[in-house]
């Protein structure tokens, strides 16, 4: 007999698995799980017959897919940007916000003056908000300190929300999302001080899974994001990209010259920006949220990115100013209804492929032997409902590293 942990049988998968058709599809499946690792999951006629188990669950024909991932959060800051959300109904754009020193710098100033604990704190209610809605890894990025103090309470802070919740997190050091008050015009000074010194201490710490950036008109030039992605990779740290937003700055290009896992936004991006992430196996993550909240009018161009086989990852971007959103399940809607995403483009979005943005495909994103048994356990009769529906949250149970959670 081969012990293991928990089998949950009498399920129908969605496994996503790449050695099968679309989402993996098993009508009458079984999911066995051992030292929070899956050993077998797929049809339960070909199950091992030796298993023995310590738990076993009927899931009495409820879908399981794996846990959901959202991969692009700005979920650790403080304060709130309620009154730009006023001015944008009465007409102003995010740039305009954003050069009168409202925007990201607004939040900057209320995080900084946040401690860790009070950072926790207000964060703590929207990963709650996720985690019901079946996510079991986030990636959380900082920005809203840019200065080396705050910026790391904030990815320490990201750090302790993974032990105060059962979810995995992955941080992003994102101290290049915009130019300091205290450094305004001075952009490329900006950039030295991150490389010199914020970087080389935020990874000597190991607090920063990746190294992120924001380039745009209103934040950092392409010469200036490539010092810092060059920094990063000679500090062995992997690089992601707010790319090609409010223009075409071509930073599909420069995200896939460094190989970057992901680069984000890409409304502007062009053809040749999704041949470049093709060939350099960059993940395309879209975040629809952003793009309704600040009532953008360019679709990202989700033709080109299927047309060169660009993987498609799709996240919350929750943050204060432009996407206060907490809900993966709405995001989904959101990215069917407003970027015209598949049923199972969108599934496969916040799951297989949003574990290759984070580089954490060998870990999570599919239902396969060896990857943490992270599960979704939902009460619809098709897994489109999943997609169509806005509002309503189907998870029956979540599953974090082989663990049951109600």
């Amino acid at each position: 007999m081969t012990s293991v942990d928990h089998i949950w049988h009498g399920c129908r998968l969605a496994t996503l698995s790449p050695s099968r058709q679309g989402l993996g599809l098993v009508d009458d499946g079984v999911i066995a799980a051992a030292a929070g690792r899956i050993v077998y999951a797929g049809p339960a006629s070909d199950a091992p017959s030796s298993l023995d188990a310590k738990q076993i669950t009927d899931c009495d024909g409820r879908w399981i897919t794996p846990g959901l991932i959202d991969c692009h959060t700005h979920l650790v800051y403080g304060g709130n940007r309620a009154r730009e959300f006023e001015q944008r109904l009465a007409g102003a754009s995010y740039e305009e916000i954003a050069r009168a020193g409202g925007g990201i710098v607004s939040t900057v100033k209320a995080t900084r003056q946040a401690t860790t604990e009070e950072l926790v704190s207000a964060a703590l209610p929207r990963l709650d908000a996720l985690i019901a809605e079946g996510v079991t890894t986030i990636e959380i990025k900082s920005g809203y300190g840019l200065e080396l103090a705050t910026e790391r309470r904030q990815l320490q802070a990201a750090r302790q929300l993974g032990s105060e919740r059962p979810v995995s997190i992955s941080t992003s050091f994102l101290g290049a999302h915009t130019v300091p008050p205290e450094m305004n015009g001075r952009s490329s000074d900006y950039i030295d001080l991150i490389c010199n010194t914020m970087l080389p201490q935020i990874a000597a710490e190991g607090l920063a899974d990746a190294v992120d950036a924001f380039c745009e008109g209103i934040a950092f030039s392409v010469d200036e994001t490539a010092r810092l992605f060059a920094k990063a990779q000679a500090l062995g740290l992997p690089v992601r990209l707010h790319a090609d937003q409010l223009s075409n700055l071509h930073g599909a290009a420069l995200a896939a010259r460094f190989g970057a896992l992901s680069a984000d936004h890409l409304e502007y991006a062009d053809d040749d920006g999704m041949a470049a992430m093709a060939r350099a196996g960059t993940v395309a993550v879209v975040l629809p949220g952003a793009f309704y909240f600040i009532r953008e009018k360019q679709l990202p161009p989700i033709d080109a990115m299927r047309r060169h086989g660009v993987s498609i990852a799709l996240a919350t971007d929750s943050n204060p100013g432009s996407s206060p959103l907490t809900s993966l399940l709405l995001a989904m809607n959101m990215g069917a209804t407003l970027f015209r995403l598949t049923v199972d483009e969108c599934i496969a979005a916040v799951t297989r492929e949003a574990a290759r943005a984070l580089g954490l495909s060998a870990e999570t994103g599919s239902l396969e032997p060896g990857k943490y048994c992270d599960l979704a356990i939902w009460n619809i009769e098709q897994p489109a409902e999943l997609v169509y529906r806005m509002g309503f949250n189907p998870l029956h149970a979540r599953v974090w590293h082989g663990t049951l959670l109600a």
